[in-house]
Protein backbone atom coordinates (compact mmCIF):
# COMPACT_ATOMS: atom_id res chain seq x y z
CA UNK A 1 0.00 0.00 0.00
CA UNK A 2 1.00 3.35 -0.85
CA UNK A 3 2.96 5.65 1.86
CA UNK A 4 0.67 8.42 1.21
CA UNK A 5 -1.94 6.63 1.36
CA UNK A 6 -1.02 4.66 4.76
CA UNK A 7 -1.37 8.11 6.42
CA UNK A 8 -4.54 8.96 5.48
CA UNK A 9 -6.08 6.09 7.07
CA UNK A 10 -4.33 6.79 10.34
CA UNK A 11 -5.40 10.22 10.13
CA UNK A 12 -8.64 9.45 9.27
CA UNK A 13 -9.13 6.89 12.46
CA UNK A 14 -7.69 9.04 14.58
CA UNK A 15 -10.07 11.94 13.60
CA UNK A 16 -12.89 9.24 13.61
CA UNK A 17 -11.90 8.51 17.49
CA UNK A 18 -12.10 11.92 18.45
CA UNK A 19 -15.48 12.81 17.29
CA UNK A 20 -16.15 9.49 19.34
CA UNK A 21 -15.36 11.03 22.55
CA UNK A 22 -16.83 14.30 21.79
CA UNK A 23 -20.08 15.53 20.17
CA UNK A 24 -20.88 18.01 17.50
CA UNK A 25 -21.46 21.21 19.83
CA UNK A 26 -17.93 20.38 21.91
CA UNK A 27 -15.69 20.14 18.33
CA UNK A 28 -17.97 23.23 17.15
CA UNK A 29 -16.95 25.36 19.75
CA UNK A 30 -13.09 24.09 20.09
CA UNK A 31 -12.90 24.66 15.86
CA UNK A 32 -14.49 28.57 16.29
CA UNK A 33 -11.22 28.78 19.10
CA UNK A 34 -8.98 27.69 17.01
CA UNK A 35 -9.92 30.20 14.49
CA UNK A 36 -10.04 32.62 16.72
CA UNK A 37 -6.65 32.34 17.77
CA UNK A 38 -4.96 31.69 14.86
CA UNK A 39 -6.30 35.31 14.06
CA UNK A 40 -5.64 36.80 17.56
CA UNK A 41 -1.58 35.03 17.04
CA UNK A 42 -1.15 37.24 13.50
CA UNK A 43 -2.33 40.41 14.44
CA UNK A 44 0.59 42.85 13.30
CA UNK A 45 1.06 46.46 14.91
CA UNK A 46 2.29 48.99 12.62
CA UNK A 47 3.38 52.24 14.34
CA UNK A 48 2.82 55.44 12.03
CA UNK A 49 5.40 57.85 11.37
CA UNK A 50 5.25 60.90 9.24
CA UNK A 51 6.01 60.66 6.17
CA UNK A 52 5.90 56.96 5.75
CA UNK A 53 3.12 54.28 5.33
CA UNK A 54 -0.64 54.91 6.33
CA UNK A 55 -1.85 55.37 9.93
CA UNK A 56 -2.90 52.10 11.96
CA UNK A 57 -2.01 49.33 8.84
CA UNK A 58 -2.14 45.82 9.37
CA UNK A 59 -1.09 42.86 7.71
CA UNK A 60 -1.27 38.92 8.43
CA UNK A 61 2.24 36.95 7.52
CA UNK A 62 1.93 34.81 4.85
CA UNK A 63 3.42 31.25 3.93
CA UNK A 64 7.51 30.91 3.46
CA UNK A 65 6.25 29.76 -0.35
CA UNK A 66 3.80 31.50 -1.29
CA UNK A 67 3.96 34.60 -3.94
CA UNK A 68 4.96 37.98 -1.52
CA UNK A 69 1.25 39.62 -0.40
CA UNK A 70 0.93 43.13 -2.18
CA UNK A 71 1.76 46.25 0.12
CA UNK A 72 -1.57 46.40 3.19
CA UNK A 73 -4.36 49.12 3.09
CA UNK A 74 -5.54 51.00 5.74
CA UNK A 75 -8.12 48.99 7.98
CA UNK A 76 -10.18 49.80 10.40
CA UNK A 77 -9.08 48.16 13.78
CA UNK A 78 -11.39 45.19 15.53
CA UNK A 79 -13.15 47.72 18.32
CA UNK A 80 -11.83 45.48 21.05
CA UNK A 81 -8.31 44.79 20.02
CA UNK A 82 -5.56 46.68 22.67
CA UNK A 83 -2.65 47.64 20.67
CA UNK A 84 0.47 45.09 21.81
CA UNK A 85 2.47 48.29 23.70
CA UNK A 86 -0.47 48.71 26.12
CA UNK A 87 -2.72 47.58 28.72
CA UNK A 88 -6.45 47.00 29.04
CA UNK A 89 -7.39 45.41 31.82
CA UNK A 90 -9.81 42.85 31.60
CA UNK A 91 -11.82 44.39 34.82
CA UNK A 92 -10.91 48.07 33.34
CA UNK A 93 -11.96 47.22 29.77
CA UNK A 94 -12.48 50.77 28.75
CA UNK A 95 -9.32 52.21 30.31
CA UNK A 96 -5.57 51.70 28.00
CA UNK A 97 -2.68 52.26 30.13
CA UNK A 98 0.72 53.02 27.26
CA UNK A 99 2.47 55.10 29.98
CA UNK A 100 5.95 55.17 30.63
CA UNK A 101 7.14 52.89 27.80
CA UNK A 102 9.36 55.60 25.53
CA UNK A 103 6.71 55.92 22.80
CA UNK A 104 7.67 57.96 19.87
CA UNK A 105 4.10 57.75 18.31
CA UNK A 106 0.52 57.59 19.82
CA UNK A 107 -0.92 53.44 18.95
CA UNK A 108 -4.07 52.83 17.69
CA UNK A 109 -7.15 53.95 20.01
CA UNK A 110 -9.77 51.13 20.30
CA UNK A 111 -13.73 52.46 19.93
CA UNK A 112 -14.46 51.28 23.57
CA UNK A 113 -11.59 52.92 25.28
CA UNK A 114 -13.12 56.13 27.68
CA UNK A 115 -9.58 56.52 29.58
CA UNK A 116 -6.35 56.83 27.74
CA UNK A 117 -3.20 57.34 29.52
CA UNK A 118 -0.04 58.46 27.33
CA UNK A 119 2.01 60.38 29.83
CA UNK A 120 5.70 60.25 29.90
CA UNK A 121 7.21 58.98 26.68
CA UNK A 122 8.57 60.44 23.94
CA UNK A 123 6.06 61.40 21.50
CA UNK A 124 6.25 64.57 19.23
CA UNK A 125 3.51 64.69 17.32
CA UNK A 126 -0.45 63.69 17.15
CA UNK A 127 -1.04 62.79 13.15
CA UNK A 128 -4.89 63.81 12.21
CA UNK A 129 -7.35 61.63 12.87
CA UNK A 130 -5.36 60.19 15.78
CA UNK A 131 -8.30 59.75 17.51
CA UNK A 132 -11.46 59.75 15.58
CA UNK A 133 -12.15 56.09 16.20
CA UNK A 134 -12.02 56.89 19.90
CA UNK A 135 -15.33 59.11 20.28
CA UNK A 136 -16.19 57.36 23.71
CA UNK A 137 -13.21 59.47 24.82
CA UNK A 138 -13.74 60.87 28.26
CA UNK A 139 -10.26 60.79 29.92
CA UNK A 140 -7.15 61.96 27.51
CA UNK A 141 -3.52 62.22 29.21
CA UNK A 142 -0.85 63.15 26.99
CA UNK A 143 1.79 65.20 29.59
CA UNK A 144 4.97 64.39 30.04
CA UNK A 145 5.65 63.80 26.00
CA UNK A 146 7.61 66.36 23.71
CA UNK A 147 4.57 67.12 21.39
CA UNK A 148 4.85 70.80 19.59
CA UNK A 149 2.08 72.92 18.24
CA UNK A 150 3.52 72.42 14.48
CA UNK A 151 3.15 68.70 14.61
CA UNK A 152 -0.26 68.40 15.87
CA UNK A 153 -3.03 67.98 13.62
CA UNK A 154 -5.59 70.68 13.02
CA UNK A 155 -8.68 69.00 14.41
CA UNK A 156 -6.92 66.04 16.46
CA UNK A 157 -9.75 66.62 18.83
CA UNK A 158 -12.71 67.54 16.58
CA UNK A 159 -14.63 64.43 16.74
CA UNK A 160 -14.02 63.53 21.00
CA UNK A 161 -17.50 65.31 22.06
CA UNK A 162 -17.41 63.61 25.24
CA UNK A 163 -14.16 64.31 26.38
CA UNK A 164 -14.17 66.14 29.70
CA UNK A 165 -10.50 66.52 30.49
CA UNK A 166 -7.32 67.00 28.60
CA UNK A 167 -3.44 66.80 29.95
CA UNK A 168 -1.05 68.24 27.93
CA UNK A 169 1.10 69.85 30.87
CA UNK A 170 5.06 69.48 29.94
CA UNK A 171 5.49 69.68 26.39
CA UNK A 172 6.89 72.38 23.80
CA UNK A 173 3.13 73.34 22.93
CA UNK A 174 3.71 77.27 21.60
CA UNK A 175 -0.35 77.84 21.12
CA UNK A 176 -3.09 76.68 22.95
CA UNK A 177 -4.20 73.40 20.81
CA UNK A 178 -8.00 73.80 18.77
CA UNK A 179 -10.67 73.67 18.47
CA UNK A 180 -11.42 71.79 21.80
CA UNK A 181 -14.40 69.68 22.55
CA UNK A 182 -17.67 72.17 24.29
CA UNK A 183 -17.58 69.16 26.66
CA UNK A 184 -14.28 69.74 28.08
CA UNK A 185 -14.19 70.30 31.63
CA UNK A 186 -10.33 70.76 33.18
CA UNK A 187 -7.86 71.72 30.33
CA UNK A 188 -3.75 71.34 31.85
CA UNK A 189 -1.72 72.91 29.82
CA UNK A 190 1.22 74.10 32.17
CA UNK A 191 4.80 74.26 31.92
CA UNK A 192 4.57 74.53 28.00
CA UNK A 193 6.15 77.51 25.76
CA UNK A 194 2.61 79.41 24.52
CA UNK A 195 2.90 83.04 24.59
CA UNK A 196 -0.29 84.49 24.02
CA UNK A 197 -3.79 83.23 24.48
CA UNK A 198 -6.34 84.46 21.68
CA UNK A 199 -9.53 86.02 22.40
CA UNK A 200 -11.97 83.25 20.55
CA UNK A 201 -8.91 80.31 21.62
CA UNK A 202 -11.06 79.38 24.31
CA UNK A 203 -14.34 80.03 22.68
CA UNK A 204 -17.47 77.69 23.26
CA UNK A 205 -16.16 75.75 26.53
CA UNK A 206 -19.08 76.70 28.60
CA UNK A 207 -18.36 73.26 30.51
CA UNK A 208 -14.77 74.20 31.60
CA UNK A 209 -14.41 74.08 35.29
CA UNK A 210 -11.00 74.00 35.59
CA UNK A 211 -8.30 76.15 33.45
CA UNK A 212 -4.38 75.38 34.03
CA UNK A 213 -1.90 77.09 31.91
CA UNK A 214 0.86 78.37 34.62
CA UNK A 215 4.67 78.09 33.51
CA UNK A 216 4.29 79.50 30.43
CA UNK A 217 5.25 82.59 29.00
CA UNK A 218 1.74 84.66 28.19
CA UNK A 219 2.02 88.27 28.35
CA UNK A 220 -1.42 88.22 27.30
CA UNK A 221 -4.86 87.08 28.18
CA UNK A 222 -6.79 89.34 26.40
CA UNK A 223 -11.11 88.86 27.27
CA UNK A 224 -10.45 85.17 26.63
CA UNK A 225 -11.81 83.94 29.84
CA UNK A 226 -14.52 86.37 29.67
CA UNK A 227 -16.91 83.81 28.34
CA UNK A 228 -16.14 80.46 30.44
CA UNK A 229 -19.63 80.34 32.45
CA UNK A 230 -18.56 77.43 34.64
CA UNK A 231 -15.19 78.79 35.05
CA UNK A 232 -14.21 77.97 38.98
CA UNK A 233 -10.58 78.28 38.94
CA UNK A 234 -8.13 79.64 36.82
CA UNK A 235 -4.13 79.46 37.22
CA UNK A 236 -1.92 81.92 35.31
CA UNK A 237 0.62 81.91 37.85
CA UNK A 238 4.40 82.00 36.35
CA UNK A 239 3.84 83.74 33.68
CA UNK A 240 4.95 87.43 31.75
CA UNK A 241 1.67 89.21 32.35
CA UNK A 242 1.73 92.91 32.85
CA UNK A 243 -2.23 93.22 33.27
CA UNK A 244 -4.93 91.25 34.59
CA UNK A 245 -7.56 89.52 32.24
CA UNK A 246 -10.65 91.87 30.89
CA UNK A 247 -13.50 90.28 32.28
CA UNK A 248 -13.71 87.28 34.78
CA UNK A 249 -16.28 84.84 34.80
CA UNK A 250 -19.11 85.43 37.11
CA UNK A 251 -18.85 81.90 38.80
CA UNK A 252 -14.79 82.15 39.24
CA UNK A 253 -14.16 81.42 42.78
CA UNK A 254 -10.26 81.00 42.33
CA UNK A 255 -7.95 83.14 40.80
CA UNK A 256 -3.84 82.18 40.90
CA UNK A 257 -1.91 85.27 39.09
CA UNK A 258 1.70 84.81 40.90
CA UNK A 259 4.83 84.90 39.73
CA UNK A 260 4.21 87.91 36.63
CA UNK A 261 4.80 91.74 36.47
CA UNK A 262 0.74 92.92 36.32
CA UNK A 263 1.13 96.65 38.29
CA UNK A 264 -2.31 97.40 38.42
CA UNK A 265 -5.97 96.42 39.08
CA UNK A 266 -8.73 97.84 38.00
CA UNK A 267 -11.59 99.25 40.07
CA UNK A 268 -14.48 96.77 41.06
CA UNK A 269 -12.54 94.23 39.16
CA UNK A 270 -13.25 91.76 41.19
CA UNK A 271 -16.79 92.90 41.84
CA UNK A 272 -18.13 90.74 38.83
CA UNK A 273 -17.17 87.30 40.51
CA UNK A 274 -19.65 87.23 43.31
CA UNK A 275 -18.47 83.92 44.23
CA UNK A 276 -14.73 84.24 44.33
CA UNK A 277 -12.93 83.15 47.59
CA UNK A 278 -8.88 82.54 46.95
CA UNK A 279 -6.96 85.54 45.20
CA UNK A 280 -3.48 85.05 44.90
CA UNK A 281 -0.94 87.85 42.98
CA UNK A 282 1.98 87.36 45.00
CA UNK A 283 5.82 88.69 43.42
CA UNK A 284 3.67 90.56 40.95
CA UNK A 285 4.64 94.77 40.78
CA UNK A 286 1.74 96.10 42.49
CA UNK A 287 2.00 99.83 43.81
CA UNK A 288 -0.77 101.86 45.99
CA UNK A 289 -1.10 104.17 42.95
CA UNK A 290 -2.46 100.90 40.46
CA UNK A 291 -4.93 100.03 43.25
CA UNK A 292 -8.28 102.02 43.95
CA UNK A 293 -9.56 102.20 47.33
CA UNK A 294 -12.38 99.34 46.59
CA UNK A 295 -10.53 96.90 44.35
CA UNK A 296 -10.18 93.75 47.28
CA UNK A 297 -13.11 95.13 49.08
CA UNK A 298 -15.40 91.92 48.12
CA UNK A 299 -17.24 90.73 50.12
CA UNK A 300 -16.88 87.05 49.08
CA UNK A 301 -13.15 86.71 48.91
CA UNK A 302 -12.00 84.80 51.93
CA UNK A 303 -8.11 84.87 51.41
CA UNK A 304 -5.94 87.23 49.78
CA UNK A 305 -2.34 87.11 48.85
CA UNK A 306 -0.84 89.86 48.10
CA UNK A 307 3.04 89.01 49.46
CA UNK A 308 6.32 90.01 47.47
CA UNK A 309 5.15 93.42 45.97
CA UNK A 310 5.91 97.21 46.00
CA UNK A 311 3.22 98.10 48.45
CA UNK A 312 3.73 101.11 51.19
CA UNK A 313 0.90 100.88 52.73
CA UNK A 314 -2.55 97.93 53.67
CA UNK A 315 -4.48 98.32 50.93
CA UNK A 316 -8.47 98.20 52.06
CA UNK A 317 -9.88 95.16 52.55
CA UNK A 318 -13.69 93.62 53.33
CA UNK A 319 -14.71 92.88 56.88
CA UNK A 320 -15.32 88.82 55.77
CA UNK A 321 -11.93 88.17 54.75
CA UNK A 322 -9.84 85.49 56.86
CA UNK A 323 -6.54 85.65 55.26
CA UNK A 324 -4.29 88.49 54.64
CA UNK A 325 -0.68 88.19 53.09
CA UNK A 326 1.32 91.45 53.27
CA UNK A 327 4.74 90.39 53.52
CA UNK A 328 7.84 91.40 51.71
CA UNK A 329 6.30 94.74 50.87
CA UNK A 330 7.19 98.31 51.70
CA UNK A 331 4.32 99.05 54.24
CA UNK A 332 5.48 101.51 56.48
CA UNK A 333 2.53 102.11 58.79
CA UNK A 334 -0.32 100.00 60.23
CA UNK A 335 -3.73 101.75 59.50
CA UNK A 336 -5.92 100.03 61.07
CA UNK A 337 -8.61 101.75 58.58
CA UNK A 338 -8.00 99.32 56.39
CA UNK A 339 -9.82 96.83 58.10
CA UNK A 340 -12.32 98.20 59.87
CA UNK A 341 -14.48 101.64 58.64
CA UNK A 342 -15.65 101.58 62.32
CA UNK A 343 -14.43 100.33 65.36
CA UNK A 344 -16.89 99.26 68.24
CA UNK A 345 -18.30 95.96 69.78
CA UNK A 346 -20.30 95.33 66.33
CA UNK A 347 -18.27 96.35 63.85
CA UNK A 348 -15.10 94.21 63.42
CA UNK A 349 -13.11 92.14 61.31
CA UNK A 350 -13.05 88.74 60.71
CA UNK A 351 -9.38 88.33 59.66
CA UNK A 352 -7.71 84.84 61.37
CA UNK A 353 -4.18 85.50 59.86
CA UNK A 354 -2.48 88.74 58.99
CA UNK A 355 1.09 88.50 58.02
CA UNK A 356 3.19 92.13 58.07
CA UNK A 357 6.35 90.69 58.20
CA UNK A 358 8.95 91.89 55.95
CA UNK A 359 7.98 95.28 55.61
CA UNK A 360 9.57 98.43 57.37
CA UNK A 361 6.12 98.67 59.71
CA UNK A 362 7.55 98.66 63.50
CA UNK A 363 5.92 96.85 66.19
CA UNK A 364 4.96 99.93 68.46
CA UNK A 365 3.25 101.21 65.04
CA UNK A 366 0.23 99.10 65.92
CA UNK A 367 -3.16 101.28 66.80
CA UNK A 368 -4.30 100.48 70.10
CA UNK A 369 -7.92 99.68 69.17
CA UNK A 370 -6.23 96.81 66.78
CA UNK A 371 -7.08 94.42 69.22
CA UNK A 372 -11.00 95.40 69.51
CA UNK A 373 -11.19 95.51 65.46
CA UNK A 374 -8.63 92.47 64.98
CA UNK A 375 -10.61 89.94 67.75
CA UNK A 376 -10.61 87.27 66.02
CA UNK A 377 -7.04 87.47 64.27
CA UNK A 378 -4.90 84.16 66.00
CA UNK A 379 -2.29 85.02 64.03
CA UNK A 380 -0.55 88.32 63.37
CA UNK A 381 3.20 88.52 62.20
CA UNK A 382 5.09 91.96 62.09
Amino acid sequence: MPRATTLILILAGLCGSSLGQYNEEEDLAWLQYYLRQSRVSSYNYVPYYEEESPAYAYSYPSATDAEPEPEPQPQQAAPWRCPQECDCPPNFSSAMYCDTRNLRYLPFVPSRMKYVYFQNNLVTSIQEGAFDNATELEWLALHNNQISSEKMGKRVFGKLQRLERLYMNNNNLTRLPGPLPRSLRELHLSYNHISKVPANALEGLENLTALYLSHNFIFEMGASLKGLKSLILADLSYNNLRKVPDGLPASLEQLYLEYNYINAIPDDYFQVSPRLLYVRMSHNSLTNQGLSSNTFNSSSILELDLSYNRLQKIPRVNTNLENLYLQGNRINEFSISSFCSVVDVMNYSRLQVLRLDGNEIKRNAVPPDAPLCLRRATVIEI
